[in-house]
């Protein structure tokens, strides 16, 4: 049976004019991190090749709710949220 992947997505930032927000999926010690609108994941550890499609398949379907999401993120309260469970 496979783990629960789980996905972080940070709040939008801002560089070079492009607008953007950070993506988190975990799944155990396996990480992939990445960035949208483009839906690129830049750094895969622990997921196969076909995994991280699917995951870049995933992000492009549900591109307009992640963005929502992402606009919603309040940046002091997810990093205040961060330090209360380290």
């Amino acid at each position: 049976m496979m783990d629960e992947v789980k996905l972080d997505i940070s709040g939008v930032t801002e560089k070079d004019g492009k607008k953007r927000a950070y993506i988190l999926f975990t799944r155990g010690n396996d990480h992939a991190e990445g960035y949208i609108p483009e839906c690129i994941l830049t750094k895969v550890q622990g997921f196969t090749d076909e995994e991280k499609d699917g995951l870049e398949r995933y992000l492009k379907a549900n591109l307009t709710e992640l963005k929502k999401r992402a606009a919603k993120v309040n940046p002091i309260t997810a990093m205040m949220r961060e330090k209360i469970t380290e």
